[in-house]
């Protein structure tokens, strides 16, 4: 069973920056795409924001773009994501899974790591 844990969250300020980090556990982790996922306050769902392909390639949402980095450690089974110049709207809860998710059942997910982007 795909395992995935979170952390590097944190409050910061407008113009920010943070560095997300997420350790993978239980899966062949270098044969698969990674995705970085949020959730925001209320929201019921988590869409993905930043995508890294096995071979490296990423894709990113229209709102993140020129903002934040995905990038991967194929030795460690990690992945990260570098968020730089964070805005309000980038507050959420941030998960990463396998992309497309290993399952949509969220209660399965990690524990994600929460963002807060407050003056």
């Amino acid at each position: 069973q795909a395992q995935f844990v979170e952390s590097g969250g944190a409050l910061v300020q407008p113009g920010g920056s943070l560095r997300l980090s997420c350790a993978t556990f239980g899966y062949e982790f270098r044969l698969r795409s990674m995705g970085w996922y949020r959730q925001i306050p209320g929201g019921a769902y988590r869409e993905v924001v930043a995508r890294i392909t096995e071979t490296g390639r990423t894709f990113y949402a229209e709102a993140v773009k020129g903002r934040f980095t995905i990038s991967r450690d194929n030795v460690k089974n990690m992945v990260f994501l570098q968020m730089d110049s964070l805005s309000p709207e980038d507050t959420a809860v941030y998960y990463c899974n396998t992309d497309p998710p290993w399952t949509i059942d969220y209660n399965t997910w990690g524990q994600g790591t929460q963002v807060t982007v407050s003056s």
